[in-house]
């Protein structure tokens, strides 16, 4: 009898022994979809979200607006947003107020001015 209570229970411990890492793992739902999660795994932060930037800007409708948030465009930018107005060497970036002026040569090596609102972003006279 202790022979065979003996063999039930080495029986019992030796099948605990094999689940118990099983059942230390979870179940976790996330943007990526159902997926199992390790005990290890689970006392780190959670992984960040997938960054969806979406379709590139389409330039032919204008430069992207500035981010919301910021007050001014800086001088690269304003650069880029002349370019796009046919602006191709830049002789000086100024700042007056909330208009920001870009000085310089179109591809003809004309003189061009671009008048920008410094704000939205938004060309407000080409001479």
């Amino acid at each position: 009898m202790m022979k065979r209570f003996l063999r039930v229970g080495g029986l019992a411990v030796l099948t605990l022994a094999t689940t118990l890492p099983a059942m230390a793992q979870s179940l976790e739902l996330g943007p990526g979809g159902l997926r199992v999660v390790p005990d290890d795994d689970r006392r780190g932060p959670p992984p960040p979200p997938p960054y969806d930037r979406g379709p590139p800007p389409n330039w032919r409708d204008g430069p992207p607006p500035p981010p919301p948030g910021r007050r001014s465009l800086s001088d690269r930018e304003a650069i880029r947003i002349a370019r796009t107005e046919g602006l191709r060497d830049v002789d000086n970036v100024s700042r007056r107020g909330r208009t920001i002026r870009v000085d310089g040569g179109d591809r003809q090596g004309d003189d061009i001015t671009v008048i920008i609102d410094a704000r939205s972003g938004d060309v407000l006279d080409v001479r």
